[in-house]
């Protein structure tokens, strides 16, 4: 553990205004018990502060078939694992992240460890993502099926026996196919009318043409 210091943030109950929840707080004076100011009320107090120590855990970032590699700070006793999400500062920009690989070891692999323990953390962008969606024609001649990619935030939700509007296109939601790496659904393929996904958690979305329009590009 170690000591913060002057001017940094760090998150401590404020016995004014939060007594039960941290806030964030200023560290004015560093010391066995730091001098710290609440940014939310202003005021000013004493606390024994202690950070964990932090180590730099090497992230492959993957975005749209590209990838970038930055660094992490992250205490070095915490533990991580596939399908946690956090944010990564890259030269494109700040991105949030889902794990999808943990190397400890020359071609080793793990579901979860230490971050002392861990070589390479591998992600993949999750708050704005690309959806393949496989879309069929109302006359349902399988020779015109076709794809498409969808650029849509993470959070965006396609949901079974919904309609959806991308550019001058309509289409209905008929079936969904959930990511390996996504957090527990009921199952990996879902054509129930409501059945929903995260777009970050879509791995494909089937859909049926509402257009009587000619195709054209998303």
């Amino acid at each position: 553990m170690s000591q913060p210091d002057a001017g940094e943030r760090v998150p401590l109950s404020c016995p004014s205004c939060s007594p039960d929840e941290p806030t964030v707080h200023e560290v004015l004076k560093p010391g066995g018990h730091s001098t710290v100011r609440c940014t939310e009320c202003g005021q000013v107090h004493k606390e024994k502060v202690e950070l964990p120590d932090e180590i730099d855990m090497n992230v492959v970032v993957s975005q749209d078939g590209s990838s970038v590699s930055t660094e992490v700070a992250a205490p070095k006793e915490a533990t991580i694992s596939l399908g946690e999400e956090f944010i990564v500062d890259t030269p494109e920009a700040i991105q949030l992240v889902r794990i999808t690989g943990i190397e400890v070891g020359p071609e080793e692999r793990a579901e979860e460890a230490q971050v002392q323990d861990v070589k390479t953390v591998w992600t993949r962008v999750v708050d704005n993502v690309g959806v393949n969606v496989t879309i069929h024609p109302k006359d349902g001649k399988r020779e015109e099926t076709r794809s498409v990619t969808v650029n849509v935030p993470g959070d965006y939700e396609f949901v079974v026996g919904e309609t959806e509007s991308f550019g001058d296109e309509e289409v209905e939601i008929e079936g969904l196919v959930v990511r390996s790496d996504a957090p527990e659904y009921r199952h990996g393929k879902l054509d129930h009318p409501g059945d929903m996904v995260y777009a970050k958690d879509a791995k494909r979305v089937y859909a049926r043409d509402q257009t009587s329009s000619a195709w054209s590009v998303w």
